[in-house]
């Protein structure tokens, strides 16, 4: 207690700063600022994880910002003045800055397999730092005009995937993690967004702003489009186990509904999935049974589940967000958690729903 009155206190005093009254290990932590809510449209518990007075952001659902035992989350916020990465757990809700950058990218974040490592971009430039809280360590420069806008890392860890762009052109480098080798797999005369590493092979999926997507290889072969079905092609990531590419449909066709469909690369073979209430974002569980949306539909701006078995959706809560593009949705590695953004109550913040009543629990 008198501790506490002692920050109080101390605060309260002209151009004192509470940083200097904390001991060193204790900056850079932020109480928590989680809160609980009923939905009115379902009257599930949602739990708000960061407060929107300040600005969070959730990378997007092919990044691996979760912890295995599903007890912390990474993710960026404006919360110190300034963009940075904070481990927030999810217990507790006890935030801890992991970084002092100077202009950290508020989405092109990832840890490493082992999370010991957090990888980003600064400035353009390919950093890593410790999940634990450390010093910045720069592992790709910026050459003359490319600036790094993209990152993800392989399933094994030994490799960042980086892309770089320069005006409307952009190059996708393979980047060792530990040691110094960079080696670009290809140029391409078009802005590319992202850039993903296939689990357990030597390849990348990567979508260019035309909303078309390729593969290559790690050695720049068998570079190639993917022929997907006719219409806009929305988000696409791998599949858990890398087999097959798992992408939204948006046809051209008045009526039609957005849906959600399977490419397997290795046959050249599209199928559909499941028909979704205009889904524009989309994660999906470890076992790929479970998807997650956020519908595009203004009169129902929900997040929903979809059961691959059954091709059923199940309305989890409403997101109100501004733009559904932003939801991001993403499940915890157990699959016993969804973890999505949104600015329906201010700024961007984080929120999250437990669905083990709806959701099998899987590995992690």
């Amino acid at each position: 207690m008198e501790r506490v009155l002692r920050r109080t206190v101390l605060a309260a005093l002209p151009g004192f700063s509470l940083s200097q009254a904390l001991p060193a290990a204790e900056r850079g932590v932020f109480p928590s600022e989680l809160g609980r809510y009923k939905d009115p449209s379902t009257e599930f518990e949602v739990i708000r994880l960061t407060d929107p007075r300040n600005a969070s952001y959730l990378a997007p659902s092919h990044s691996r910002v979760i912890g295995k035992r599903s007890g912390f989350l990474i993710h960026t916020s404006d919360r110190g003045g300034s963009v940075q990465a904070y481990r927030l757990e999810i217990k507790s809700g006890e935030l801890r800055q992991l970084t002092e950058a100077g202009q950290l990218d508020p989405v092109a974040i990832t840890m490493s397999p082992d999370e010991k490592f957090l990888y980003g971009l600064d400035g353009g430039r390919l950093v890593q730092f410790s999940t634990g809280g450390g010093r910045l360590r720069e592992v790709l420069k910026p050459e003359g005009d490319w600036l790094a806008s993209a990152v993800s890392v392989t399933v094994d860890g030994i490799h960042a995937v980086v892309v770089e762009r320069r005006g409307s052109a952009s190059r996708i480098r393979l980047v060792a993690t530990a040691r110094p080798m960079v080696r670009t797999m290809v140029d391409v005369p078009a802005e590319v967004t992202a850039a993903i590493p296939r689990p357990a092979r030597d390849s990348i999926l990567y979508r260019r702003a035309d909303g078309t997507v390729w593969m290559v290889n790690f050695d720049g072969a068998q570079h190639r489009q993917l022929k997907l079905a006719p219409g806009r092609t929305g988000p696409a990531q791998w599949s858990p186990d890398g087999r097959t590419v798992l992408y939204l449909n948006f046809p051209e066709e008045k009526g039609k509904l957005y849906n959600l469909r399977e490419f397997t690369p290795d046959s050249n073979t599209d199928r559909a999935l499941a028909n979704t209430t205009q889904f524009v974002q989309f994660g999906c569980n470890s076992d790929a049974s479970v998807f997650v949306g956020a519908s595009g539909s203004k009169a129902s701006p929900h997040v929903l589940l979809l059961l691959r078995v059954t091709r059923r959706e199940f309305t989890l809560c409403e997101h109100r967000a501004s733009e559904a593009a932003m939801i991001n949705p993403m499940f915890s590695p157990n699959s016993q958690r969804v973890f999505f953004q949104s600015d329906r109550h201010g700024k961007p913040a984080l929120y999250m729903m437990a669905v083990e009543k709806f959701v099998e629990e899987t590995e992690s």
